[in-house]
């Protein structure tokens, strides 16, 4: 809801006159939450139901999350903005501890991302990884409750919420890759709607959006999804453009990344890229187990 407040005010203030009004919706992956995401169906849980508004007409653009935006959208769709981007980094929340490295053995961290689980089995196989579902506030709850030692959240999800606060420390981008798209926000509307894309387009980052989209590409020809442990991470340094990400087990014990850069005009080559790296380093066997090819 924050998200979709906040592209409302955006276009208001951009075009005089405009009004937004807002279809408040609660999706399947908000309703489920007593089962992690990889079992029920992945990130796609969250924008369905909005598609399926955007094609009856009932709403004419839909905010995502960029990070729950599958790969491939339906036929009749298209993704017109990648908004600024906010912090993309994990953050670690403890109210025992001040860093993930300071955990001791048999410590419970909370996460409900394979993505998370992988990396922090492959640092810290000492830990003990414990599911964690529902939103922002009901997550804070179960640690305050010392249902767990530590969690492991988005910290652009803290932050938009005004709860920057309970960060305890952010993990660096190398240390915990972040998922593809983290911390951006996308706008979907139905194809042909020219007379919106013309009004969304100053919502449009372009650095953010070569960033997503290169991320996107690693994850499209990997066939990412919530059973695959897997994440890219794109920067602007100096006009190149950095992307570096891994695909792992679940188990953490099969660990595989690599990095390259480019020309970020181009940014879904550097995907291809990246793809192509790891899948010669070994990244193509762990994604046939996964499959069960």
């Amino acid at each position: 809801m924050w998200q979709a407040e906040h592209i409302r005010d955006r276009l208001q203030t951009l075009h005089a006159g405009l009004k937004v009004s807002i279809l408040g919706m609660t999706t399947q992956g908000d309703q489920i939450l007593d089962v992690t995401l990889n079992k029920i169906g992945g990130k796609g849980l969250f924008v369905k139901e909005l598609e399926q508004a955007l094609q009856e007409g009932r709403a004419d653009l839909a905010v995502h999350s960029m990070k729950d935006v599958p790969m491939m959208l339906p036929d009749g769709f298209a993704l017109p903005v990648i908004g600024e981007r906010e912090d993309p980094r994990d953050a670690f929340v403890s109210n025992k501890f001040k860093l993930l490295s300071e955990l001791p053995p048999g410590a419970i961290v909370g996460t409900s991302s394979l993505r998370r689980e992988s990396q922090l089995r492959a640092r810290y196989p000492h830990l003990t990884i414990q599911p964690l579902r529902g939103n922002v506030g009901t997550r804070l709850r179960k640690l305050d409750e010392n249902q767990y030692d530590a969690i492991i959240l988005a910290a652009a999800g803290l932050i938009r919420l005004g709860l920057a606060s309970r960060i305890t420390a952010l993990l660096s981008t190398e240390d915990s890759i972040p998922a593809v798209g983290q911390g951006a926000l996308g706008i979907e509307i139905r194809s042909g709607r020219d007379e919106l894309w013309s009004l969304l387009a100053p919502l449009n980052h372009g650095d953010s959006a070569a960033c997503v989209r290169a991320e996107r590409q690693v994850s499209r020809r990997l066939g990412g999804s919530c059973q695959v442990p897997l994440g890219a991470h794109g920067v602007l340094k100096s006009g190149e453009l950095y992307l570096t990400g891994f695909v792992a087990s679940p188990d953490g014990k099969s660990f595989i990344h690599d990095q390259v850069e480019g020309d970020p005009t181009h940014p879904e080559a550097l995907g291809d890229a990246l793809s192509e790296k790891l899948l010669t380093k070994g990244a193509g066997a762990i994604l046939a187990v996964l499959s069960g090819t």
